[in-house]
């Protein structure tokens, strides 16, 4: 009798061999990253502060990533902010894109630039 094994055991295929769990491939993901993040939360903090923007969303996906800002919650968005880095080196990685039409208001390679467009102009008191 071979020493590895007590009385009663015997050996078998599936004591000797491990079978790796399978494993989803892992998806590359665009994503803005702090400083984006941080740019667009400031505009979105003013508007919020005036009262006219009350909720958001954001969505990472496969080939873009899109901020969509709400007036309301139960309403379709406003505005979408998208990131695509396909068009970066054509006409610019970010756009913001007026949801209700699919108007493309900005775009560009600065974010801070594309996001002027939602500013609002600047009056005398």
């Amino acid at each position: 009798m071979n020493e590895r094994f007590g009385a009663g055991q015997r050996p078998s295929d599936s004591a000797d061999s491990v079978v790796p769990f399978p494993i989803a491939p892992v998806l590359p993901q665009v994503s803005f990253d702090r400083l984006e993040l941080r740019t667009i939360f400031n505009l979105y903090g003013r508007r919020v502060a005036e009262g006219e923007w009350r909720d958001y969303a954001i969505d990472f996906r496969r080939d873009k990533a899109v901020f969509s800002i709400y007036r309301r919650t139960s309403e379709t968005p406003l505005y979408r902010i998208e990131k695509d880095p396909k068009l970066a080196r054509r006409q610019g990685a970010y756009a913001v894109i007026a949801a209700a039409t699919g108007l493309v208001m900005k775009r560009g390679h600065d974010l801070g630039r594309v996001l002027a467009v939602l500013e609002k102009p600047l009056r005398a008191v």
